[in-house]
């Protein structure tokens, strides 16, 4: 059964707003956990925040090819090796691809959807889908990472797709 979460995209307002961490975790959270989970994989992502479908909680789903995990209220403790660039691509900006310097391997806390605290180094992939899924929590998106190169090679799609957000957004209001 296809999900029924709808898919933000570049301009719709939520994806730059700060999203509100979890003070619990209880069974209304985990059905959200389970929707994103599913929604991640129809949308054939790697990883969704929750902003990407309009939620405002701190909370991302991801799948560095080992199974799907759960994000929660995510915090970045330390930087840890050198950075390296890896050219990243976003559900909400598609046919968008950017290189984006982040580090290595980073230390985190975080809650997975049981509401246990983690602490663990992340390496990889694995950090950078953090990095990745993490900043959409905070508002910002890899748009944000762009030279001005890019910018001006991306104006076109940048344009329609908040043109596309405009007209969705008016439609919710209208319905």
């Amino acid at each position: 059964m296809p999900t029924a979460l709808k898919l933000r995209y570049y301009g719709d307002p939520v994806l730059r707003k700060h999203a509100r961490p979890l003070k619990s975790v209880g069974p209304a959270e985990r059905l959200i956990v389970r929707e994103m989970i599913r929604a991640m994989y129809d949308f054939e992502g790697s990883g969704l925040a929750a902003p990407q479908v309009g939620i405002d909680e701190q909370i991302f789903v991801a799948d560095a090819g080992d199974g799907p995990f759960v994000i929660i209220n995510p915090e970045i403790l330390e930087v840890l090796g050198k950075e390296t660039v890896l050219e990243e691509g976003c559900l909400s900006l598609p046919g968008i691809r950017i290189g984006i310097k982040r580090p290595e391997s980073i230390r985190v806390k975080y809650l997975d959807e049981t509401g246990r605290v983690y602490e663990r180094v992340l390496t990889g992939l694995m950090a950078k889908i953090f990095q990745h899924e993490g900043d959409h929590l905070f508002g910002r998106m890899i748009i944000d990472y762009a030279t001005p190169a890019d910018r001006e090679k991306f104006k076109v799609q940048l344009a329609k797709l908040e043109a596309l957000s405009s007209s969705l957004t008016k439609s919710k209001v209208n319905v």
